[in-house]
Parts: structure tokens; C-alpha cells; sequence
């Protein structure tokens, strides 16, 4: 009987077309396919498995930091080619590529207030040839370091990075000291260093400022080491440990003092400032 039957319509390839590409993201944890709008809303985190989705450096700056405090700093400062490094791609190639992204460096610092703690903040971003460190990140970072040493005030970087930036050579190595150097100078003063680790965080940013906090916080399922697993086996010849080299392994063998996940990280930051610092107790 007609009236009980009801005609499906096909979907055919022009109604495919008609769903926007760039609605969904696939979790590259357990394959599920998400809603990007809402994916946004838990700070892209995996409703279903809880897999830490990558964000730009804004979105960090955006959530940890109370709305409407941040100001920047050093925002002119662009990367140049110190040693003609010319390739299969040329190095200044690269960095137009990635500054018509709308980026202007690997790392945006500035200062504002979190949960009410004014605090110095420095943020890589891994969508700038890999949050790669070159002369003009460990200078930023130097920077951001001393004005929270001139200000007396808390400082907070976030690392994601490929490690330091081979196109400048010694010019990015000198970077490591340099970045240390400062920190050891926070140190002196009693001003408190987090160090955020999120994925990934490698080579040259892990060997220095990285890993330099007073207490090292990293996000979960984050790759953190110096040379990536691949190289090791290839090394030492030996099959690694499952999750070697991820923040809940590092954290196990004491590398970093805990794993938190992203929702908290706000929260969790702010208790350990007022913990380490009594000036900002409630």
C-alpha cells in the first residue's frame, strides 16, 4: 500500500559536494569523526577517547589567559637569513610561505593575567615551520624572561616545536644558551618558571628552555624528547617500550612533574602560582 511506503531519495555525488569540507576533523586517536564547531568548544580534546587535538598559539593564549589582558610583545621582530641558507626550498622561501599563513614567527610572547595572576607568557607555534627555534625565538623568549626578572612577575611557556631551526645553524644552537642563561637568572630571583610541553616538543627547545621549569607540566599523549623514536631504534639497534617518549612515559620516569589535560591547565597553573609564590595567595 502506497501510504506505508515511503521512497527514499538517493544521496548522490552533488549532495556530497554540498556538505562543507571543513565542518568535520577526524580524531587522530580513535578515528572518530567530530563536529568541528563543537570539537572547538572542549579546546580540541576528543570527546570520545580524549586524544589532544593540535591548536594554534592564540587558542592557547585565548584560554589560558583572562579575557581581554593580553598585550604583546616584540611583534615586529621577523626572522632573517643570516647564513644565505639556500636549499631545495630557500629558507626565505619558507618563511614567506609561512608568514602569508598570517604568522610572523615561531612563538608569540606578551604579558596579561591569569586568573586574576599578572604573569609574562611566551607561546611557540608549531604551524611556523614546525615551531622550529631560530634567533628570533630564543630572542623572544630571552625577552619575555627578563621582563618577568624586571617585573617580578611569574613566567609561562608554552614549547611545541621540531626543535631548533637547521636553516640558521649556530645562530639557532646559540639560542639554547642564551634562553638558559636567563632562566637561571628567574632562578636566582625566586620568580617562578612553568613549562608547558605539548606535541610535539624536541630536540634543541627540549635540550634547554624547556625543560627548565620549575615545574614542568605536559599535555596528554604529547611526544617529548631530544631525537624522535625512530632514530633512537635505529641507534641502539633495540625495539623501544610502548609510549616511549610520551608525556605520561616521561612523567613515569620523572622527566616532568605531571600530565594535565588541557581543560585544566588554567585552573591547574594557577594553583600551582599561588602555591610556589605567596604574593598571589587568595
Amino acid at each position: 500500500m502506497a501510504w506505508f511506503r515511503k521512497d527514499k531519495k538517493p544521496l548522490t555525488a552533488q549532495d556530497r559536494r554540498d556538505v562543507p569540507t571543513d565542518v568535520f576533523d577526524k580524531c587522530q586517536g580513535c578515528g572518530e569523526i567530530l563536529y568541528r564547531e563543537r570539537l572547538a568548544q572542549n579546546l580540541n580534546v576528543c570527546p570520545n577517547c580524549g586524544h589532544h587535538l593540535r591548536i594554534s598559539a592564540e587558542a592557547y593564549l585565548s584560554f589560558l589567559l583572562d579575557s581581554g589582558t593580553f598585550e604583546e610583545f616584540d611583534a615586529g621582530l621577523r626572522a632573517a637569513n643570516p647564513l644565505d641558507f639556500e636549499d631545495l626550498k630557500p629558507y626565505t622561501e619558507r618563511i614567506a610561505a609561512a608568514e602569508a599563513k598570517g604568522k610572523t614567527e615561531a612563538v608569540i610572547s606578551g604579558k596579561g593575567e591569569l586568573d586574576g595572576i599578572p604573569v609574562i607568557i611566551a607561546v611557540m607555534d608549531f604551524g611556523f615551520i614546525g615551531g622550529s627555534m631560530g634567533s628570533v625565538v630564543g630572542e623572544k623568549i630571552a625577552r619575555a624572561g627578563r621582563a618577568a626578572l624586571k617585573a617580578e612577575q611569574p613566567l609561562i611557556v608554552v614549547s611545541a616545536s621540531g626543535g631548533a631551526r637547521m636553516q640558521e645553524g649556530i645562530y639557532s644552537l646559540m639560542q639554547m644558551a642564551k634562553t638558559s642563561a636567563v632562566l637561571a637568572r628567574l632562578h636566582d630571583a625566586g620568580i617562578p618558571f612553568v613549562s608547558l610541553l605539548t606535541h610535539p616538543t624536541t630536540g634543541g627547545v627540549t635540550a634547554s628552555f624547556a625543560m627548565l621549569g620549575d615545574v614542568n607540566i605536559a599535555e596528554p599523549g604529547a611526544l617529548i624528547g631530544f631525537a624522535g623514536p625512530r632514530v633512537i631504534e635505529e641507534t641502539i639497534k633495540q625495539e623501544l617500550p610502548k609510549g616511549f617518549q610520551r608525556a605520561e612515559f616521561v612523567r613515569d620516569h620523572g622527566m616532568v612533574d605531571c600530565v594535565v589535560d588541557r581543560r585544566e591547565l588554567k585552573e591547574t597553573i594557577a594553583r600551582v602560582l599561588r602555591h610556589q609564590y605567596v604574593g598571589w595567595s587568595d
